[in-house]
Formats: C-alpha cells, sequence, structure tokens
C-alpha cells in the first residue's frame, strides 16, 4: 500500500507544480531567475514540453498544462490500479 500511496503523491505533487507554473505566467513581474521558480520549472519541463511540441499554442492560449494534468491523472490512476491488482488480498 506504500507504493499505492506514494504514486498518488507524486501525481498530485506534479499536478499542483504545473497548476502554480501555469498561474505564474500571469504574474509580470515574476523573478524567473529565483531558485525555487527554477526548481519548478525544472520539474514541470520535461512533462509539459513533450505535450508543447504536440500540442501548439492555440489563438495565444498554452493547453499544455491541461493536457498533461489530464494525462498525469490518467497515468497515474493506471499505475494505482495495476498496483493493487497485483497485490493480492486488496
Amino acid at each position: 500500500m506504500f507504493l499505492v500511496t506514494l504514486v498518488s503523491d507524486v501525481i498530485q505533487l506534479l499536478t499542483l507544480l504545473i497548476v502554480v507554473r501555469a498561474l505564474l505566467t500571469w504574474i509580470p513581474s515574476v523573478d524567473y531567475g529565483h531558485p525555487l521558480i527554477r526548481l519548478i520549472i525544472r520539474v514541470t519541463d520535461p512533462i509539459l514540453e513533450p505535450v508543447r511540441r504536440l500540442l501548439p499554442p492555440l489563438g495565444g492560449f498554452d493547453l499544455s498544462p491541461i493536457v498533461a494534468i489530464l494525462l498525469l491523472q490518467l497515468v497515474g490512476e493506471l499505475l494505482v490500479r495495476l498496483l493493487l491488482a497485483a497485490v493480492p488480498g486488496v
């Protein structure tokens, strides 16, 4: 069960970081050199960049965070189901 909880928590954390990163784009005075902001970008880039390559901005709107969150939730749910199926008696 620890692994199920860990997977679920990691998916939730990544989702939160993607939401924070999307909200930061609305703030014009964000210091992208700040270590915390750089960490958020470094963690979320591997998730967002492949989605951006497949889904370019539409009408000036970057929909990649929404698509990435949906994909993360789907992958997380699949992983949790697989892990639960692998544990006998659950």
